[in-house]
């Protein structure tokens, strides 16, 4: 059956410049199609700066560090780091600290929270701190913002005991205190009228929602803001999530397009043994992380010694729908369907490996199979 491909577009690039990305018209068949399409999209990093039981938190840090000025030179276009709080496995509770961190250490990359949990800060503080980011790093943050805590009730407890104390769901009533910021549109006589967010003459970054479910893709396309959908840890269906917002998006002063990005965990390797070599640490983490064990992310001789039930194998099997192993050709050939089904207008990866080295030759060889090079030399 040919295939027309629609005319798209996607931002790339310092300060987000829309270029045209042209598909057709091009009749092929729909195979061939989708891995056209899958192979032009942009390619971007979601990070967790991963500590591992033989990383401590401070390497795990200067690893992240090491890893962004790797895919800035590959060519990925975006660089998220997640806000996680009280977790072993995770060394960076702050993303905005980290955000001027590695803007400071590449060049093009655009630089980014996947996400800021708003319900964790103040709005006010969100606003400063990244308009502070955005003036020194003009057009290369992002401002992607999450609902959930990040956290365990305890720890979520200690992060607010400071703040109004109400109970309940307020992501609302912080993203729009956070919108008012910055369109200083406040009803008339509201105290916050004569606070200013400085520095002034910056304005937020763009401004993302991420989500799981379809809330996050219903809300986003409501207030026109761009949508991430995290595929890597959903239970959610990522085409019905995606589709849903592209479907309803509303244009708005923050955003005249929709876009969208799918999140995957995916690790690469030269062969299909050694990628399932590098996964068995990822396994076991997930195996013990639905357990509520956040541990440092095991060695992979520890997790290939591991003595897994039959319950247990079954689980970590039902995991890997999420989790995308393999050498570059077989990670395109498993991840096109996805790609054809969500329609993102960009891709981001996360990969935990054990071995920071392998994490990235991991997205070399993605690099390599979505041909970043080859669109960068042209």
């Amino acid at each position: 059956m040919a295939l027309v491909l629609p005319t798209g577009r996607y931002s790339a690039g310092p300060g987000g410049d829309e270029k045209s990305r042209v598909f057709g018209p091009w009749p092929v068949c729909a195979d061939e199609a989708n891995h056209y399409f899958a192979v032009m999209l942009p390619l971007s990093v979601l990070d967790l700066s991963v500590v591992t039981t033989a990383t401590k938190p401070s390497a795990a840090l200067r690893n992240s560090i090491d890893l962004a000025q790797h895919t800035d030179r590959l060519g990925y276009v975006r660089y998220w780091l997640a806000e996680h709080h009280n977790l072993a496995s995770v060394a960076s509770p702050a993303p905005d600290l980290m955000i001027g961190q590695i803007a400071a250490a590449t060049t093009n990359i655009r630089v980014g929270s996947g996400g800021v949990m708003l319900p964790n800060h103040a709005p006010l503080i969100i606003a400063e701190r990244f308009k502070m980011l955005e003036a020194l790093f003009p057009g290369r943050i992002d401002l992607g913002l999450g609902r959930a805590p990040g956290t365990d009730h305890a720890t979520m407890h200690a992060l607010r005991r400071r703040l109004d104390g109400r109970e309940g769901d307020d992501f609302l009533e912080r993203l729009l205190e956070l919108t008012l910021w910055e369109t200083r549109r406040f009803p008339q006589n509201h105290p916050y009228n004569s606070v200013v967010a400085m520095p002034d003459d910056a304005p937020l970054p763009p401004i993302w929602l991420l989500g799981s479910s379809d809330y996050s893709s219903d809300l986003s396309a409501q207030i026109g803001m761009g949508f991430a959908f995290a595929h890597h840890f959903a239970s959610h269906d990522a085409a019905n999530a995606m589709i849903h917002y592209r479907a309803r998006f509303k244009p708005s002063e923050w955003r005249s397009e929709p876009h969208s990005i799918l999140a995957i965990a995916a690790i690469a390797a030269e062969t299909d043994a050694e990628a399932e070599r590098l996964a068995s640490s990822a396994d076991l983490n997930r195996l013990r992380r639905d357990r509520g064990q956040y541990l440092p992310l095991p060695s992979v001789e520890e997790a290939l010694a591991y003595p897994y039930s039959a319950g247990e194998q079954i689980s970590i099997q039902r995991n890997r729908e999420r989790l995308f192993v393999g050498s570059p050709a077989k990670i395109m050939q498993d991840v096109e369907p996805l790609i054809a089904s969500t329609q993102p207008d960009e891709l981001m990866i996360i990969t935990a490996t054990f071995d920071h080295e392998a994490r990235k030759r991991s997205y070399s060889l993605l690099a390599d199979a979505f041909q970043l090079g080859k669109r960068a030399a042209a």
